[in-house]
C-alpha cells in the first residue's frame, strides 16, 4: 500500500506535465521524437492497475487499465509513424522498441488481474476478450522485433519485455486453461534470464574495474 501510494502520487504528478508538453508541439514534432521508451507511460499505468487490483480497488484498477491501453495506442502510433517515415530508424532499430511488446505484455497481466475481480457478466467477458487480444498482439510483436531488432536485443530495454511476456503468458495459462502456455512461459523465462545475464555481467565487470585501484594490477 505504501509503494502503491507513492506510485500513484508520482503518476498524478507526471501525467499532467507529459500531456502539457505533448500539446505544446505539433504531431510532426512528436513523431520525429517518438521512441520505444515513451511506452513507459503505458507500462507505468498498467503497473498501477495491477497494484489497485491487488488492493481490491476495482474501479481504479479498471480505469488505470483502460488508460494504459489508451496510452499504448497513442505512443505506439507515434513510434510506428516515425519508423515508417524515418529510414534510419528502420535500418537501425533501437533496443527500446522491444517495449512495444512489453507494454502489451504488462497490459495483459493487468487485464488478468482486473478480470479476476469482476463478477461474471458482460463486463468481465469484455475484459477477458481484450486481455486475450493484448496477449495475442504481444506474441505477434515478437516476430518482427526478432527480425529487425535482434542486433540490439542485448540491452535492458529488451530484458523487461521478454520477462514480462513470460509473466503474462503464465497468467494467460491460468486465465484460459490453454495447453502449452505454461511451457511457453517457462521458455521465455529462461530466454529473459539468459539475456539478463548477458546484459548484467559486462556491466558488473565495468563497475568492478572502475572501483579497482591502479595498484591492483
Amino acid at each position: 500500500m505504501v509503494l502503491g501510494g507513492l506510485a500513484l502520487q508520482g503518476w498524478v504528478s507526471l501525467v499532467p506535465a507529459v500531456i502539457r508538453n505533448m500539446l505544446r508541439v505539433s504531431w510532426i514534432v512528436l513523431r520525429d521524437q517518438a521512441h520505444g521508451g515513451w511506452e513507459l507511460a503505458s507500462v507505468a499505468t498498467s503497473g498501477l492497475a495491477i497494484v489497485c487490483a491487488e488492493l481490491k480497488i476495482v474501479f481504479l484498477a479498471v480505469i488505470f487499465w483502460l488508460l494504459a491501453l489508451l496510452a499504448y495506442c497513442v505512443m505506439t502510433g507515434l513510434v510506428l509513424w516515425r519508423t515508417v517515415h524515418d529510414e534510419a530508424t528502420r535500418r537501425d532499430v533501437p533496443s527500446d522498441h522491444w517495449i512495444l511488446m512489453g507494454g502489451l505484455a504488462i497490459a495483459t497481466l493487468a487485464g488478468e488481474h482486473v478480470h479476476s475481480l469482476l463478477y461474471p457478466g458482460s463486463v468481465a467477458d469484455a475484459v477477458r476478450i481484450v486481455t486475450i487480444a493484448t496477449w495475442v498482439l504481444a506474441t505477434l510483436w515478437i516476430v518482427p522485433l526478432v527480425c529487425v531488432g535482434w542486433r540490439r536485443i542485448r540491452g535492458w530495454p529488451a530484458v523487461f519485455p521478454l520477462g514480462m511476456y513470460s509473466a503474462a503468458t503464465f497468467a494467460m495459462a491460468g486465465e484460459t486453461g490453454w495447453p502449452g502456455l505454461s511451457t511457453v512461459s517457462l521458455v521465455f523465462f529462461w530466454i529473459a534470464f539468459a539475456l539478463w545475464l548477458l546484459t548484467a555481467l559486462p556491466l558488473l565487470f565495468v563497475i568492478s574495474a572502475r572501483f579497482r585501484s591502479p595498484g591492483d594490477g
